[in-house]
């Protein structure tokens, strides 16, 4: 029995699933929505709820603390004004939809993302080039339906 056992292990070793917690902490934070498997989603929750709650109180420790978590300073950066977008709202920042199966695995799919989510936030990354060719061909499905 698992009775009294704070956290899962995702069957990884400590510094894996921390290596793994890390990185999706930073893709959330810069995505503000990611797709992964629905156990990793759980886990990662109460550290994404964790991360806005230490940005609400812009202090030198908590800006510390942030970017010792992240490894990251541009992600600290990023979750601290995540955390204005929440100044009036207690808690529950992130969500879990559940989105399927995996094809390959059968494994169960889950979308971790902010509440308030920018959605153009997922576009961070790609260069401007590539949208305006994925503007164009939204523009065109929309004129043949």
């Amino acid at each position: 029995m698992r009775h009294k056992f704070g956290y899962k292990k995702l069957n990884r070793t400590s510094e894996h699933r921390k290596a793994l917690i890390k990185n999706m902490l930073n893709s959330l934070i810069k995505y503000e929505q990611i797709t992964t498997t629905l156990p990793k989603a759980k886990v990662l929750r109460p550290q994404a709820e964790k991360i806005i709650t230490l940005g609400k109180k812009d202090t030198l420790q908590n800006t510390k603390t942030l970017i010792s978590k992240l490894q990251d300073s541009k992600s600290a950066n990023k979750a601290k004004t995540l955390s204005k977008r929440y100044v009036n709202r207690k808690g529950g920042y992130t969500r879990i939809i559940k989105a399927g199966y995996r094809y390959g695995d059968n494994a169960p799919m889950a979308i971790i993302e902010f509440v308030d989510r920018d959605v153009e936030a997922k576009r961070v990354d790609k260069k401007k080039k590539d949208l305006k060719k994925e503007i164009n061909q939204e523009e065109k499905k929309v004129a043949t339906v």
